[in-house]
């Protein structure tokens, strides 16, 4: 590499204000797996690709996390579908959770259904239909 060229991958400096904690859960496996595909796509990623959701059996909610550095964007993620409307957290720092909220607008339509709001971190639900 030469003069002012940059490495095409991701920063592997680490930082944690960048890290957001993504929680998927009441879905189809397949409606997570988009989700986390979608992500994936965008942000370097806690979980391995082959890593995918998988249904638990249990009289409870399975809630399928993963935690995300979203300092360098990778790529946009194309449209993907969903068999029903997923309702997700995302929990971190404010630019963090904003960067990955608008990292999904290319492959979901996206609506803010809560938030709370911290010092220095926020939690913010969303809810993910198709486009």
């Amino acid at each position: 590499m030469q003069g002012n060229e940059r490495s095409p991958q991701p920063s592997s400096a680490y930082h944690p204000e960048a890290e957001v904690v993504v929680e998927v859960t009441d879905c189809a496996t397949e409606d997570a797996h988009a989700v986390f595909s979608a992500l994936r796509t965008s942000f370097v990623c806690d979980r391995a690709p082959d890593d995918v959701p998988r249904a638990v059996a249990g009289p409870h909610p399975t809630v399928w996390t993963s935690t995300f550095d979203v300092t360098d964007l990778l790529a946009e993620p194309g449209p993907r579908r969903l068999t029903a409307p997923v309702s997700i957290s995302l929990q971190g720092g404010y630019w963090a959770v904003a960067r990955l909220r608008d990292s999904l607008r290319p492959a979901f339509a996206v609506r803010v259904t809560g938030t709370v709001a911290g010092d220095q971190e926020q939690e913010v639900q969303l809810q993910l239909e198709n486009r």
